[in-house]
This record gives structure tokens, sequence and C-alpha cells, in this order.
């Protein structure tokens, strides 16, 4: 009996494309010019990048040529990855000079700019096209493989991947996202590119964006809320037109560091999203009232940084009662800023804001910041997550706030996700899942008092508060009217003995005082009102069991805020001596 014939065993695709990246990776291994995941995915990504446009514009071309239609790249030859990439392009050290040099011996034998430094320089007519988003993504890219050869053999993988099959790029989007993680184990310090992907589709969905509204995250890092968001928006398009608003209305972003920049462009476009309308620079670099109806936005999603300090010069586009060096106080202003105005026709923006617990208890401008957020929004949900939800980045534990424009906050529904069942807390190899967050959808659309949600009257908090320290705003605004009154007496004084004007200037300097402690004393009642770190009711106070490591993280987040309050003391100090002078 003749034996069966084996059938050769067919690779799917999500097998061949983690084959050619795993083949990639290890070529970059032997390079001695990369340690880790943090140099080697950059590399790979630029080089993905790239050929993601050139597969995408020779689709473009063919399509412009059938319709007869002139056709201009972003990429001139002999730039195109086609032009230098393929298997008989350049190797050794005459890949690494084109690829790095400032001036090379190009592909075609002609001398010119190397790939970097062309790729820097494109510049579009309007300033806004694909040229400027390339430029911005290479302005901060730079080449640090030593070995040509290896180079060669990396770029040789890459062109096994075709960015025009749908199935290869949805494939390969989700691939992506597991690098971005694994970039996220070995960034440490820069954990802050990667916020788990239970937590941004939690907020995409409770944000519920429409398509027709406009979407921001103001720092995008690597792109995880806006790619959520726009696959969120996909399923609603209808029409070649809905597909436009998605393409080129929905999507807004801004990132300041180079390489979350390029990895959220290729995120972005691996998700399906051609032009992405991200700013590069700081989201902070813009003076707070310049920012006008044309830049706010319908809905705003982000894990903005904190612990960090801004520049002097950041810092002077906010109100002088509001300046400090803490970034996470700064963009909550911001983003209240950018959120559209509620008006008779149109609903006002809403957010979902991840912040650190700091930012709920801290007194000072932070708290004065948190005073304008609940007069002017509906801070309707504070979602409270368990320890070791960033880790390793850090084991602080972080909040939620959800708000929308257009009403002042009265009561607001916290709600603690619990660790589950059988763990201390969550961490790098045991992460939080998105079943863990079951309990808080189904609570969401159906509110009820339980051992992990209950309410908390701010409305009523801050009106006691107001009550309380109004006898002291009182005194300090007659106190005001009297150093008013002393000031025009010393002012119309012309020919006065010393005496009478010394007096005069005592009295100024005794009213002065009286002010500022009675003004300080209403801020003690009127600014306690504004700690929203409110804990669970139902939850019995446990024993600190944490291990040195994490206790210590505790204190330095205190001892940051307390140094935070000590920058704004300080600043405080510096304009009261301006003043004076």
């Amino acid at each position: 009996m003749a034996k069966t014939k084996k059938q050769p065993k067919v690779e799917s695709t999500a097998q061949r494309l983690s084959a050619i990246v795993k083949s990639c990776r290890n070529f970059m291994r032997k390079d001695k010019g990369l340690n880790g995941d943090l140099d080697r995915l950059p590399i790979l990504t630029w080089m993905m990048f790239l050929k993601f446009l050139d597969d995408m514009e020779q689709v473009e071309e063919t399509k412009a040529e059938l319709e007869r239609k002139p056709y201009r790249p972003a990429i001139q030859a002999p730039y195109r990855w086609r032009d230098w990439a393929h298997a008989g392009g350049p190797t050794g050290d005459d890949l690494l000079a084109f690829v790095a040099n400032e001036q090379c011996i190009r592909p075609d034998g002609t001398e010119g700019p190397g790939l970097f430094y062309y790729l820097r320089g494109l510049q579009s007519e309007t300033g806004r096209g694909r040229q400027d988003i390339i430029a911005n993504v290479f302005r901060g890219t730079t080449n640090r493989m030593e070995n040509g050869y290896l180079m060669r053999d990396v770029v040789n993988e890459i062109n096994k991947i075709h960015f025009n099959r749908t199935e290869e790029v949805f494939t390969l989007s989700h691939l992506y996202e597991s690098l971005l993680r694994e970039m996220r184990d070995a960034a440490g310090d820069s954990g802050e590119f990667y916020t788990p992907r239970p937590v941004v589709r939690l907020m995409v969905e409770m944000l519920d964006p429409r398509l027709g509204e406009t979407i921001l995250d103001p720092a995008t890092g690597t792109g995880g809320f806006l790619a959520a968001a726009f696959d969120y928006l996909k399923p609603q398009v209808k029409t070649v037109e809905d597909n436009e608003v998605l393409q080129q209305h929905s999507i807004r972003g801004g990132e300041a560091k180079s390489l979350p920049y390029l990895l959220c462009q290729m995120n972005l476009l691996l998700h399906g999203l051609d032009y992405p309308s991200l700013d590069y620079g700081n989201s902070l670099r813009f003076k707070l009232s310049d920012i006008g109806d044309d830049q706010r936005v319908d809905v705003l999603i982000t894990n903005p940084p904190f612990g960090g300090e801004e520049e002097r010069g950041i810092l002077n586009n906010f109100p002088a009662d509001k300046q400090t060096a803490e970034t996470a106080t700064l963009f909550m202003q911001l983003i209240m800023r950018r959120l559209r105005v509620k008006t008779k026709k149109q609903r006002g923006g809403r957010a979902a804001v991840v912040v650190p617990n700091g930012t709920l208890f801290e007194l000072g401008i932070a708290a004065r910041v948190k005073q304008q957020l609940l007069a002017g929004f509906n801070l309707h949900t504070v979602v409270r997550l368990p320890e070791g939800i960033f880790a390793p980045y850090t084991d602080i534990p972080a909040n939620i706030l959800f708000f929308e424009q257009g009403m002042p906050t009265t009561t607001t529904w916290y709600y603690e996700v619990p660790v589950t069942e059988g763990r201390r807390k969550y961490s790098k190899t045991k992460p939080l899942l998105w079943d863990d967050l079951a309990d808080l959808r189904a609570w969401w659309t159906d509110r009820q008092p339980n051992t992990q949600a209950w309410q908390v009257d701010l409305g009523a908090i801050v009106k006691a508060a107001e009550d309380a320290s109004r006898p002291f705003s009182d005194e300090a605004n007659k106190l005001r009217e009297q150093l008013s009154t002393i000031r025009a007496e010393l002012a119309a004084l012309v020919l006065a003995d010393d005496r009478q004007v010394n007096k005069l200037r005592d009295e100024i300097r005794r009213l002065e005082k009286a002010e500022r402690e009675a003004r300080a004393e209403a801020d003690t009642f009127l600014l306690a009102a504004y700690n929203l770190d409110h804990k669970n009711p139902s939850k019995k106070e446990e024993e600190d069991h944490r291990e040195p490591g994490e206790l210590l993280a505790s204190v330095r987040e205190k001892e940051g805020v307390i140094l935070g309050m000590l920058e704004e003391l300080s600043l405080s100090i510096m304009s009261v001596e301006a003043d004076l002078v």
C-alpha cells in the first residue's frame, strides 16, 4: 500500500510575519552598536515606515495612471524604498554611508545627501502634508547600527512584508503593539510610552466617541489611545464621505519626543489611519489664553506625563496664579481649555484623563486647578485603579477622571477597581486584563452604590467650604478697601513731614499683612474642599504590608508633592519680589 504523501504545512500570515520580525531582531542582536529593544525597535520601525509609505505610494501611483492624472510622490528617486532596498541595492559600508552620511554616493551612482539628511529636509507647500510628517519623523531618528551587512539582512527581511495587503497590515498592527509592550518593559523610566490596553479600551468605550467628533490626545506617546479611538470609529463608517471624515477630520495628537512620535506614526498607519494629524512638539508650548474655538475638541483622552518639570518659558503660558513646574497640573489646565464649550446647539467636550493619586489630594496651585475643574465641568466619575497597573514604570496607584464641559460638578461617583481575588496587586507578569473590568463596565450603565462604588457630594463640600471661608474673604476685602484709601492719602501728600509719611507707610504694611493672613485663612478652608482623594467607605483600613521598595516609592511620591509645593512657594515669592521692585 502506497504511503500517503504528507502535505506541506501552510504557514499562516501571523506566523510568517512573526517569523520575519523575529529574524530582524536576531540580526540586530548581532550588531555591536545596539543595546536591547529600546535600540532595536526604532530601527525596525523607521524601516517599516519607509516600506509602508512606498507600498502605499505605489498603489496611489497606479491609481493615478489609470485615471490619467499626474502623481508626485512624497519621496523622490533615488530615496524611495524601492530604489535602494531591493535585493541588489547597496550593502556594507556603502549602505551605512547612504543611510547616515550628510553626503554620499547614492544608489543611482550620483552624489548627493544621505537618506536621513534628505528626509529631514522634506517640506510640503502647505506645511501640513505627507512630506512634513516624514521630515518630523526623521528629525529625531538616528542610525546606531555599525554593521552594514547586518543592516542589509534586516532590509531584506522587511522586503518580505506587503503593506498593500489588508490582512498583513491588520496582523502586523497587533504584532507591533506587542513589540511596544516589550519596549515598555525594557524602557524603565521611559515606561510612559505605553498605557495598558485594558485601561485604554475602557476609557475609549466609556467616552463613546461618535463619527464626526474630533478626538485629541495631547500627550500621544505611541498612540494607544488614538489607535483605539480610530478602531472604535471604524464600524460607524458607512459611506465614502464617512471615511473621509474619519481619515482627515477625526483624530488629532501631540507628542514632544522624537522616538514616541516615530512609534506613534507607525502604530496609526498600521491601524489604517493614512494621514495621522500629529503635532510634533510640546503641547504646553502655546499660551493658554490664545487657544481659540477652532482648537477645541469634542473628546479628549490622555495619560499625560506626571512627576516632570517644565522650563520657565512653558510656565509663562499659564495664568500667574496657576503656574507650577508639575507637568500633570499644567496638562489639566490645557485639557480643560481644549474641550469644546457647551452651547444650546452642541454638547460640551468630554474627557477621560489618567492622573496619579497625588493630583487628587495636592493643595496649592493644584487645588486652584481642581477648583476650576469643579466650577466649569461635571466631574461625574472617578475610577480608582489599583497598584501595579503601570508596573514596571511605577507602582503608584492612578485614577481616571471622567468629566464634561458645560455645568459645575455636584455629585461624583467613585468606583474602586479591586485586585483580582488571589492577588495582592497587579504587576508586569500579572497585568490587568479586560475581564478584570467587567463589573465596572456593567455598573457604568446601571449605577448603584455597592462595595466598590459610592457617591460623594462634592458640590455640598465646596459650598460648605465657601461658607466657612466667606468671613475671612470679607475681612480681606475690607482691609483692601482701607489700603486703597490710605494709599490715596499717601499719594495726595505733597508737602508733609517725614513722620506723617512714615506713619502711613507703617499702616499700609500692617494692613497688607493682615489682608494676606485673612486670605490665607480663607484659602485654608476653601482649597481643602478640593481634595478629591475620597476613600471607599466600604473598605476597612488595612495594615500596610507593602514591600520596602513600594513604601519608598510612596514616600518619593509624597516628597514630589512637597517639592512641587515648595516650587510654587518659590514662584510666589519671586512674583511678590518683582511687585515690590
